[in-house]
């Protein structure tokens, strides 16, 4: 019963990440924050996934160290947008 509990929860973790990522498309940073909750469920689901076959937890490591450098990539690009065009708007980066 608590393992079916865990896959509700990461479920609804990555369903409500989605639906704020295809809701909030304005804002990048409000873009970034719900890539980062639809990573964090995925991690979830690799710890429930993991515990639940007895298997090494390496691989969440270097899932944690892309998902860092992806979260660090993401706010690079957010400081130098803002820098440039002074807001996250989609609508006012141009690339042309």
């Amino acid at each position: 019963m608590m393992i079916l509990n865990m896959w509700l929860i990461f479920f609804m973790m990555f369903l409500l990440g989605n639906l704020i990522f295809v809701s909030k498309y304005k804002h990048l940073l409000i873009v970034l924050l719900s890539l980062e909750f639809i990573v964090l469920s995925i991690f979830f689901f690799f710890i429930i996934l993991f515990c639940n076959i007895d298997y090494d937890m390496y691989m969440l490591m270097v899932f944690l160290v892309f998902s860092v450098c992806e979260g660090s990539l993401g706010l690079s690009i957010l400081v130098s947008m803002i820098r440039t065009h002074g807001n996250d708007y989609f609508q006012s980066f141009n690339l042309l």
